[in-house]
């Protein structure tokens, strides 16, 4: 196995500026909260969420890769791994364990045994269908579009809906190539 990163993820966090844990989850509890009442409807606020999240991962990556120094992953196990190991302990302040992957090496299970953004929180009868963290696979599919993988991301278990841990179901769907803007005159 190839080495996860020049800097290990509890590197990484040690030097990232941090919010107080309580605050940033009652915060997005309060953003989640204000979604249901605006949007009315539990899959649009899942939708929502999503999108939200993959925004925030569009721009998150450009800080991951300057504060973590990890180098280009040469497939796309070693870039779960990654994820798992120092992303989501640089931000989230948790590793994830990567499982369940398929024989083509193109699909894999991020499993959170400890979800920091679902503390405090209990769903109502009526936002079953919610996925609360949603935000969590925009994130994952818009930082990896940045590095040329497009990808599908989707929950398997919810601790919200009772399972023991919340795990993300993320399938690559395609490499994409780099463009350049300019072609190399030979």
């Amino acid at each position: 196995m190839a080495p996860l990163a020049p800097r290990t993820g509890d590197a990484v966090f040690a030097n990232v500026e941090r919010v107080n844990a309580e605050l940033f989850t009652l915060t997005y509890g309060a953003i989640v909260r204000q979604l249901l009442t605006d949007l009315e409807e539990v899959e649009e606020v899942n939708k929502q969420l999503d999108q939200m999240g993959y925004n925030i991962g569009v721009r998150l990556i450009d800080e991951f890769l300057a504060k973590s120094n990890v180098s280009r992953c040469i497939d796309f196990r070693e870039t779960a791994d990654v994820i798992a190991k120092v992303g989501f302990k640089m931000f989230l302040g948790v590793t994830a364990s990567v499982t369940n992957w398929d024989p083509e090496g193109t699909s894999c299970s991020l499993v959170l045994e400890d979800n920091p953004l679902v503390d405090f929180v209990e769903l109502p009868d009526t936002c079953q269908g919610l996925y609360y963290c949603n935000i969590l696979s925009g994130v994952i599919r818009g930082a990896l579009e940045m590095v040329s993988m497009k990808t599908e991301v989707t929950w398997v278990r919810d601790m919200l809906h009772g399972d023991d841990a919340c795990e993300l179901r993320v399938k690559l769907l395609k490499q994409v190539p780099e463009e350049y803007p300019y072609k190399d005159d030979d």
